[in-house]
């Protein structure tokens, strides 16, 4: 028993991983008596001294549409290179479409070079799925052969017409070029990937604009590590499975899926195919064709006279008086309803 003696007490001071608490070992030297008591630290509230030199991140970075450590890095340019500008190629999607833009910084903002929408495919032959793997590849393209075409470079840059999935590059004094072959004369037209806010998954819609634009004749840095068909752990790179999905072949097995398995949900789901006569099978060819109609026309289509319609009439604005008198009928009109009904 301890009771009756005086005991000596040994405090040992513990260390503690947490930042917020602090414990203490109390022994009793002449016993096997221990315990341990922990004292918690009050979180320490922000003070005045703290909200009064808070500065406010910039308003698209609190929007979450602007990455401006990203930003940085794709339009600062090297000193000795001057005032040349540091081009981008801009991928975006909507809910409905695909954007791919050319685009360079400027201090008062950015310039637009060429520009295309995947809702332009429509003269090219593709009406449906404005959206996929295979659009974005078309979008991106049309943006780089209409870019080359707007500079003069389209007859000496004319990329790869083969589609095959495979990463193509050349070693030109001493340096790496994203092109087949490199004119003595010009340098391919080189443009940074700018994704924005988008997370750049294996596989992601993005690389497939990355890809078309490559094909196109644009000299973009890339590497087939975020392709689709590119193994991590095996560190392989399936080509074949990247061009089954250039040419939408995962959109016509899910096709042929729902179709087997569910017909309604495929009479629903793919309901704009049908009605363009698209199936399964003619989706390779069909994205063939518009990839040879894109090559030979590349020109953005002229804009059209905007005529609004003069017959249109605002109604107009009820005054106060009718404002209330509007009112007291409908009120009126209820009243006599209810008093219909309890008769």
């Amino acid at each position: 028993s301890l009771e009756g003696r005086r005991r000596r007490v040994m405090i040992v001071k513990l260390h503690s991983r947490s930042p917020r608490s602090t414990s203490f070992l109390y022994y009793y030297p002449d016993t096997t008596f221990f315990f341990i008591l922990s004292l918690v630290f009050v979180k320490v509230q922000k003070s005045k001294a703290y909200y009064s030199r808070y500065q406010v991140k910039f308003r698209r970075r609190r929007e979450g549409k602007t990455d401006y450590r990203q930003r940085k890095r794709l339009c600062a340019q090297d000193k000795n290179k001057y005032q040349s500008p540091k081009y981008r190629l801009v991928v975006r999607f909507t809910n409905r479409k695909v954007i791919c833009q050319i685009a360079y910084s400027l201090v008062d903002g950015d310039r637009i070079l060429a520009s295309a929408e995947s809702t332009e495919l429509a003269r090219y032959g593709l009406k449906v799925g404005l959206k996929n793997y295979a659009a974005a590849y078309c979008t991106g393209l049309l943006v780089a052969r209409r870019l080359l075409q707007k500079v003069g470079l389209d007859d000496i840059y004319e990329g790869n017409t083969e589609v095959d999935g495979e990463v193509v590059s050349t070693e030109y004094d001493k340096k790496k070029y994203y092109v087949d072959e490199v004119d003595e004369d010009k340098r391919p037209f080189r443009a940074l990937l700018d994704v924005g806010c988008r997370p750049t998954t294996t596989g992601c819609r993005v690389f497939g604009a990355l890809k078309g634009a490559a094909d196109g004749g644009l000299d973009v840095p890339h590497s087939e590590k975020r392709f689709p068909g590119y193994d991590r752990d095996a560190k392989e790179y399936d080509a074949e499975m990247h061009r089954e999905r250039i040419f939408g072949g995962h959109v016509g097995e899910y096709m042929e899926y729902l179709e087997e398995e569910d017909n309604q949900k495929y009479q629903e789901h793919f309901a704009s195919y049908i009605a363009n006569d698209i199936e399964a099978d003619g989706l390779e060819e069909l994205y063939e064709k518009v990839h040879e109609a894109i090559r030979e026309d590349p020109s953005p289509s002229p804009k059209k006279d905007f005529t609004p319609d003069k017959s249109f009439k605002r109604k107009a604005k009820l005054s106060l008086d009718k404002r209330k008198a509007r009112v007291q009928a409908k009120k009126d009109a209820k009243i006599a309803e209810l008093e219909a009904e309890d008769e």
